[in-house]
C-alpha cells in the first residue's frame, strides 16, 4: 500500500512539475520578484511561480516593510540571477513551495536573518526548525527589520486575516 501511495505521489510530481525540477536542487533564473516571498524562475524551459518556503514576508500594504522585504529578495536573488530551487510541495494557488539557494546560501532563511521575513511557524515542516528559530531569534535580539518595532510588526498571516475579517490592525507584542 505504502508503495503504492509513492508509487502515485511520484507520478504525480512528475505531470504537476518540470522532471529537472523534481530532482532535489533544480537550477533555475529568476525572472522576476513578487513580493517579499515570491517570485517567478524560469527553469526545465517553464515558468513556475514560487512561494518561499518556511517563512512570510510582510504584505506589500504593510508599508515600509513590505516594500523592505521585496528589496531584499530582489537583493538576495537579483533578477537574471541562477538559483536552485529545492521544491517542498505547492499551495492552493498552485504555486511551488520551495527553498531557493544562491551561491550555496538559503535565501528563505537569509530574509529570516535580516529581519525581512518572519519564520511561518503553521508552516514550517520539511525546513529546519531550529536554525529557523534561533536566526528570527538574532534578528528579533539585533532589532533588525521587522523587529526595530518593539515585539516586532503585525505579522502578515494577522495581517491578511484582518484585512479579509475587516478587523483592526495592531501591532503585536
Amino acid at each position: 500500500m505504502a508503495r503504492r501511495s509513492l508509487l502515485g505521489a511520484a507520478v504525480l510530481a512528475a505531470v504537476c512539475w518540470p522532471a529537472a525540477v523534481v530532482a532535489q536542487g533544480a537550477a533555475a533564473k529568476v525572472l522576476s520578484i513578487g513580493d517579499g516571498d515570491s517570485l517567478r524562475v524560469s527553469t526545465g524551459g517553464r515558468v513556475i511561480t514560487i512561494r518561499l518556503a518556511c517563512i512570510d514576508a510582510p504584505e506589500t500594504a504593510q508599508s515600509p516593510w513590505g516594500q523592505q522585504a521585496r528589496q531584499q529578495l530582489q537583493t538576495l536573488a537579483p533578477i537574471g540571477a541562477e538559483v536552485m530551487v529545492h521544491r517542498k510541495g505547492s499551495d492552493r494557488y498552485g504555486r511551488s513551495i520551495a527553498e531557493i539557494r544562491r551561491r550555496g546560501r538559503s535565501i528563505n532563511q537569509a530574509l529570516v536573518a535580516t529581519g525581512a521575513a518572519f519564520v511561518y511557524w503553521s508552516h514550517i515542516s520539511g525546513c529546519d526548525r531550529q536554525r529557523y528559530s534561533r536566526l528570527e531569534n538574532q534578528a528579533r535580539l539585533q532589532r533588525l527589520g521587522v523587529w526595530s518595532t518593539p515585539g516586532g510588526i503585525t505579522r502578515p498571516w494577522e495581517f491578511r486575516r484582518n484585512r479579509r475579517g475587516g478587523g483592526q490592525l495592531k501591532v503585536q507584542s
